[in-house]
């Protein structure tokens, strides 16, 4: 091994190590902030949580752990510049309202590429709108609509392959896509997935 190839696989592994550290503290601060998970005092305490009684852990620890797998394989689904008109808000229940993934701006007809690699396991109409969805294994699944897709029901994509085009349909009308992450069938905030915002979008939009 060369002295890069060992300087880059460091980088990769603070990278990872950041995005894990991530993950697992907005998986507990959304799992405590509804009720889900109950955590013994002093490890509330060091997290600066008041100790919350929740009913089962088997949900949201599936989700830790899929988080907590995630890569830098994964990319922003348009292109840059990445503006959040509407960020992630979990539902209460999983029949009551919240908004269950992203909304972005992006351009009328702007290309649309997969978050990550994976197999597309729906590509079609539902409700009146196009949707793309991907199978990124270990229980992960993205989808990204209002979408014209360019791919079928089993395609092999890879982060970044495009998938189709924004289109119109749902809530949004040909300025913005909804995009949504599920970690087995749970809605998670794909920010989980994504590492947060680019620190250069953090700006109000006009």
């Amino acid at each position: 091994m060369t002295d890069s190839d060992a300087v880059s696989r460091s980088v990769h592994r603070a990278r990872l190590a950041r995005r894990l550290e991530f993950g697992a503290v907005a998986v507990l601060i959304v799992a405590l902030g509804a009720g889900l998970v109950a955590v013994s005092p002093s490890a509330a305490s060091a997290l600066g949580f008041a100790l919350v009684a929740g009913s089962s852990t088997a949900p949201q620890a599936r989700i830790a752990i899929a988080a907590s797998s995630a890569s830098d394989d994964w990319t922003w689904p348009v292109p840059a510049p990445i503006r959040v008109i509407a960020p992630f808000r979990a539902p209460p229940t999983p029949y009551k309202a919240g908004h269950r993934g992203i909304d972005l701006l992006v351009e009328p007809r702007a290309a649309v590429v997969a978050a990550a690699p994976g197999t597309v396991s729906f590509a079609g109409m539902v409700a009146g709108r196009g949707v793309v969805a991907i199978d990124h294994g270990d229980g992960v699944v993205s989808a990204i609509e209002p979408v014209a897709a360019s791919v079928a029901q089993g395609d092999a994509v890879s982060a970044g392959s495009a998938i189709g085009t924004v289109t119109q349909g749902g809530h949004c009308t040909g300025d913005c896509v909804h995009f949504g992450v599920r970690v087995h069938g749970e809605y998670v905030s794909p920010f989980l997935f994504l590492g947060g915002l680019p620190r250069a979008v953090l700006l109000p939009l006009e």
